[in-house]
């Protein structure tokens, strides 16, 4: 009699199934009830085209989609920055944007652009160090230098001197590569502000991508 009553207390306290960590992410994308405008022609082309490439429209940019001038100047500025002709390669500047964020800690940013970590290095354990800790990754000195530098300028940007252009410098970078190391820093300081300020949830899909 003991040992059936044993069983129906286990089933009485037995725990509910806990929900899915990620539960509402793809469709409550945003803490502010901020209704979307109708896309302009361009915005529909780009969303279009994120569909075609990726397979889905990063919630970042249907964040922004409140206010077309702000949604075409955000993907403006990304696609320029990210996209763009550069003497960093654009794994770097998903480094730089990772480190960033990592610091910073936003969940949005780190979710995302971990993810392109580990597509564009084809390397899943990198896109975690960069997440978790770029200082403990086994980073060459281009690298390493061009981190130290973009994690100092978001930390203690007031701190930033000429030995630390120097020794980007030093690594091989030229005095544009400094610009544009410095403006992908910059550019996701600001996404991650707003972002965190936002609780902005980044698209699912990303967690499992290149794993």
């Amino acid at each position: 009699m003991a040992k059936n009553s044993s069983k129906a207390v286990a089933r009485k306290i037995a725990p509910k199934p806990r929900p899915a960590a990620t539960g509402g992410d793809d469709t409550e994308i945003s803490a502010l009830a901020l209704p979307p405008e109708p896309l302009s022609a361009e915005m529909a082309a780009y969303f279009k085209k994120c569909e075609e490439k990726l397979g889905f429209v990063p919630n970042v940019l249907k964040a922004y989609g409140f206010a077309m001038p702000k949604l075409e100047a955000f993907a403006a500025m990304y696609n320029d920055l990210m996209l763009a002709p550069s003497g960093l390669s654009k794994l770097e500047r998903e480094m730089i944007a990772v480190a960033v964020s990592s610091h910073n800690r936003c969940y949005y940013c780190l979710v995302a652009h971990g993810a392109a970590v580990r597509q564009l290095s084809d390397d899943p354990v990198l896109g975690e160090l960069m997440v978790m800790n770029y200082r403990a990754a086994r980073l060459n000195a281009r690298h390493r230098a061009m981190l130290d530098f973009a994690v100092k300028l978001t930390a203690e940007p007031w701190t930033v001197e000429e030995e630390d252009r120097a020794r980007l410098r030093g690594a091989g970078f030229s005095d544009r590569d400094i610009w544009d190391i410095s403006a992908v820093a910059a550019f996701f300081n600001m996404s991650n502000r707003v972002a965190s300020a936002t609780d902005m949830r980044p698209n699912t899909v990303y967690h499992s991508q290149a794993r």
